[in-house]
């Protein structure tokens, strides 16, 4: 019996058309073009990596086919994980693949399969129709021209990491002045380059800011003559702080939400395969953005935490803190034991409009269907034994619930 309710409950989360608030689509060329795409993903290649794989085949010349090959013949070592679980069922999805598993054998017919189908004119929009997605957010350079696509369905997101880490650096800093006509050496260039930036993403229909952040990062006011200094002497810690809180108060007058993305370490692997060298580290605490939270009570600050062990310190934020919003299961928290348990305490603790389901840190929109697919069976789960048969909620009820997590909160949250 509670499996048919976990599964009637399943049914109707699938039924919500998706917004999928966090994305690294690309809306110009948002689904994959090959199965190369596709096990490009970064979780395969570390995953295969991280099995005896060697760097030779990631290279851009490589043949991609061959390339292709040598993945699933390391597959045979992580099949066993859930990531590869979402690429046999984006496989049975969307190319036809009738098989539970795929291996080294299956790579020339795989090959052939996706070929045909990725390479239809209107494949994007199957996919789109395919997974009842309405709309992604995207993750857009701070000099990202945001043309060619439709804003109303690839929606614009401003990722500011170069601007608060590597603002002197020259590459960024001619970037910037390419995007605004602006030089910067002083706290008055950098306010007026954040002006133009915010001004020209809000009117191209952005509708949030986005940065990742270290463990040891602790944002605070920075006045102008500090700034000005900071840049005379190269502190790029210092720059990185005002920076940052300059970006805060533009999202305040903008009326923008501000994704923070908290604990990453970068390179800790340092002869890791691209994207495959970060990794979360303990030491970071919430506390560290207590006084961002407390100066800016009318921005939203969407929180994704890299550890599953930080959880209960971002439910507890979110419950006492009215703009700390819980913002889905991120990264290395991204698998079914350590997402049931962190949506468990958050629908325990944090008001259910202060909750951003999930969000699928896709690359190719073809992984979108199989990660939410996951989130939402576990969700299923939860209600079901959280709220219709411990709290004796109606089933009506507790899909309600489900509906605030995953669409409700985010129209409301991003409709500025």
């Amino acid at each position: 019996m509670e499996r048919e309710l976990i599964n009637r409950l399943a049914k109707a989360l699938a039924e919500i058309p998706l917004i999928d608030p966090h994305t690294h689509i690309n809306p110009n060329q948002p689904a994959a073009q090959s199965l190369d795409d596709l096990l490009g993903y970064h979780y395969y290649t570390e995953l295969a990596h991280s099995v005896g794989m060697p760097h030779d085949p990631l290279a851009k010349e490589f043949d991609p086919l061959e390339r292709t090959r040598i993945i699933l013949k390391h597959a045979q070592h992580y099949e066993n994980t859930v990531q590869w679980s979402w690429f046999i069922e984006l496989c049975q999805t969307f190319f036809g693949w009738e098989g539970d598993r795929i291996v080294e054998s299956d790579a020339d017919c795989l090959w052939k399969c996706a070929q045909e189908k990725c390479q239809q004119p209107d494949w994007s929009e199957q996919v789109l129709k395919r997974s009842n997605v309405e709309k992604v957010f995207l993750t857009n350079d701070f000099d990202d021209p945001l043309i060619g696509f439709d804003v109303t369905r690839y929606v614009p997101c401003l990722r500011t990491d170069d601007l608060v880490f590597k603002l002197l650096e020259p590459t960024v800093s001619q970037r910037l002045h390419s995007a605004t006509g602006i030089d910067v050496n002083d706290a008055d260039s950098v306010n007026q380059a954040l002006d133009r930036l915010f001004d020209y993403f809000k009117k191209n229909g952005a509708k949030a800011c986005a940065i990742s952040l270290p463990p040891n990062f602790e944002p605070m006011p920075l006045s102008d003559h500090d700034l000005t200094a900071a840049m005379k002497h190269q502190d790029h810690a210092t720059i990185a702080r005002g920076v940052f809180w300059r970006i805060a108060e533009r999202c305040h007058s903008h009326r923008l939400p501000f994704d923070l993305m908290i604990g990453v370490n970068r390179k800790v692997y340092e002869k890791g395969v691209y994207q495959g060298q970060d990794l979360f580290d303990q030491r970071t605490s919430l506390i560290q953005y207590a006084k961002l939270f407390n100066a800016f009570p009318e921005v939203p600050f969407c929180v994704s935490v890299l550890t599953s062990n930080q959880n209960q310190e971002l439910a507890s934020y979110s419950w006492i803190f009215p703009n700390v919003i819980t913002s889905g299961h991120w990264w290395y928290a991204n698998v079914p034991f350590l997402i049931k348990r962190d949506l468990t305490v958050r629908l325990q603790a944090v008001p259910m409009t202060k909750q951003l389901a999930y969000y699928s840190d896709a690359y190719k929109l073809e992984f979108v269907l199989p990660k939410f697919n996951m989130y939402r069976r576990i969700l299923a789960r939860v209600l079901a034994e959280e709220y219709v048969l411990e709290r004796h909620w109606s089933e009506e009820q507790a899909i309600a619930l489900g509906q605030q997590l995953l669409r409700r909160n985010i129209e409301r949250l991003f409709s500025n």
